[in-house]
């Protein structure tokens, strides 16, 4: 896969085995899947300016909880590897963004949701 290589659902399917947007394995991140909230306003991921991107946690009504979704998560902080990460630009249509670490998460209230949410920052791995 080369970066910004457009991908089917079958393609992405091979890494990513769950629609679910966090795909771990025995408790350890494997690849992630984003639309940066166009097709699903509840998870708001977004890019900031420095090549950052913000990840929300799984969980799309109420408080999330640290299940095992956002544990392998935040549990990725430690073990630093790199994870695919795949945007769904429409349905059956994937963009490859490339592979990314997570560098930290938060648990905060987001006043647009009313709900307490995990945000990871993800950086580009090299």
């Amino acid at each position: 896969m080369k970066e910004g290589e457009i991908l089917t659902w079958t393609e992405v399917s091979q890494i990513h085995k769950t629609r679910n947007g966090i795909y771990q394995k025995n408790g350890r991140l494997v690849s992630l899947l984003t639309d940066f909230g166009r097709i699903n306003s509840c998870y708001p991921d977004r890019f900031e300016t420095d090549g950052v991107i913000i990840y929300t946690g799984a969980g799309r009504r109420g408080n999330q909880k640290l299940d095992c979704f956002n544990r392998a998560l935040l549990d990725a902080i430690e073990s630093a590897h790199r994870v695919p990460l795949f945007c769904k630009l429409r349905v059956g249509q994937w963009k490859f963004l490339g592979f990314w670490r997570v560098a930290s998460s938060e648990y905060v209230f987001d006043e647009s949701q009313n709900r307490m949410i995990w945000r990871f920052r993800l950086e580009k791995a090299s």
